[in-house]
């Protein structure tokens, strides 16, 4: 008998087909759906998504470190319903609407210190955009016009657009698409795996890693310097944590340079880290957070870039006015679902959940150390990297022929065909990513733990 899902012979040829014939996936290599099947997924429920052959998948990755509530919620899509019938649709520019004023005030509650003021976007790269075109603009009416370049760190990523896209510190995701904007530039992460120096200090290589901000900004010039843009938790390169004191050094250098601090938290805020933002858990004050994803657990595209008081001061005289905008920034539909997204998570207590279990999900995920391909397992919350590695007594990494066999010629068709959907990676060194919903117990832990081991030992007779 066939899956409830699934669909029969004929209706799946023919999605097959149509999407071969007319979908254009993002970050695929189109010309391997030739011969291979284009994976479509139909449902969720919860952690878990289905196909469109009735066949069920963890759901390791959250979507795309979005899916924060999981799947299937009724009351977020009644939201978002309830909202259509009223108001679908209207912008943000020079009007307003009651879900976007209600949001923005319930975004600057949550948000750290003085950052009151929020300017909605559609998504994530939107909201980085916001950012560095608020910083320039800020220093340009403040009498320090030359302020414009942007300091970010190696193998960060922070979005697609043209600007996002120049912050981003991933040389292969730039080459197809330079000339960038200009006026970027790279300081080392904080990945203590690969520490080329206090390997074995945390502390002191925090305080190097910190420093090379300040040493970019003398190079560059402190006069024109305006943002640094960083992640709570490094994403691309496999989940680097910030090593202790470093952003409180960071934050040293911004205030003694005049240099804002952007926290981009698209994938770190509502709960990835146990806090509605990963500030709040590594105790640092930015001027700016960007976000996006979590905020509205998916059910609807929606980003946000909040500000301080002070950044938004010189806007608020005469006729200074932020000439900048999104036609589905701060959409109402979106506005009432993740109003409703944050109700849930303040009434099922999901941050507590999170910073309840996140100590069983590391240990379970350590366990895979014992492994001869597990070299690291790095992460916070439910935020977790599983670096491989050829030696494990030596880091020895993968040359990129091996990766590739690793990777995509084996472990990402394997681990979903294993019922995991996650991300095999190398943007930066090969790793395994997992982020799932924050509504995860240790038997989701283990599931993935299962899953894994059983994949990755067969991958070492594959090398």
């Amino acid at each position: 008998m066939m899956p409830s899902d699934a669909l029969d012979d004929a209706a799946f040829d023919r999605l097959q087909q149509s999407a071969r014939d007319h979908l254009w996936l993002h970050f695929s290599r189109m010309g391997s759906y030739e011969t291979a099947e284009v994976p479509v997924i139909v449902r969720g429920d919860g952690a878990y998504i289905y196909d469109a052959r009735g066949k069920r998948y963890l759901d390791g990755l959250a979507g795309l470190f979005v899916s924060q509530l999981g799947h299937g919620r009724t009351e977020l899509a009644e939201a978002a319903a309830k909202q259509a019938s009223e108001l679908a649709f209207f912008p943000l520019w020079s009007y307003a609407h009651p879900k976007s004023i209600e949001l923005a005030e319930r975004v600057a509650n949550y948000a750290p210190g003085d950052l009151n003021r929020v300017f909605f976007t559609s998504g994530g790269g939107e909201a980085v955009e916001t950012a560095w075109k608020l910083a320039k603009n800020y220093f340009k009416l403040t009498g320090k016009p030359m302020k414009h370049k942007v300091i970010s760190r190696a193998i960060a990523y922070h979005g697609t657009t043209h600007g996002a896209l120049s912050i981003t510190g991933l040389p292969e995701l730039k080459q197809q698409f330079e000339p960038l904007v200009p006026s970027t530039f790279r300081v080392p992460n904080t990945n203590i795996y690969r520490a080329p120096i206090h390997g074995d200090d945390p502390v002191a290589f925090g305080r190097w890693a910190a420093d090379q901000i300040a040493v970019a900004i003398e190079q560059e010039g402190p006069e024109t310097v305006a943002a640094v843009f960083l992640e709570p938790v490094q994403n691309a390169g496999g989940c680097f944590p910030p090593p202790p004191g470093y952003f409180e050094r960071v934050r040293e250098i911004c205030d003694q340079y005049d240099v804002l601090l952007v926290s981009d938290e698209v994938i770190c805020a509502y709960g990835r880290l146990g806090h509605m933002f990963g500030a709040e858990r590594y105790g640092y004050q930015p001027d700016m957070i960007t976000c996006a994803k979590g905020l509205t657990s998916g059910y609807a595209p929606l980003g946000a870039m909040i500000a301080s008081d002070r950044l938004m001061e010189p806007f608020l005289q005469g006729n200074a006015s932020f000439a900048h905008g999104y036609t589905f920034g701060g959409h109402p539909v979106s506005a009432a679902v993740a109003l409703t997204n944050l109700d849930i998570f303040e009434r099922e207590r999901i941050n507590e959940h999170v910073r309840d279990t996140e100590g069983e999900f590391r240990a379970t995920l350590e366990k895979l150390l014992d492994l001869p391909l597990v070299g690291d397992v790095r992460g916070d919350g439910y935020f977790y990297g599983i670096e491989l590695v050829k030696d494990k007594t030596t880091k020895e990494t993968f040359n990129d022929e091996e990766s590739e066999r690793l990777l995509r010629g084996f472990l990402s068709k394997a681990l979903f065909d294993a019922g995991l959907y996650c991300r095999a990676d190398d943007r930066g060194d090969p790793v395994i990513q997992l982020s799932p919903p924050l509504i995860c117990d240790q038997s989701h832990f283990d599931e993935m733990e299962q899953i894994l081991r059983s994949v990755l030992t067969e991958a070492e007779t594959k090398l």
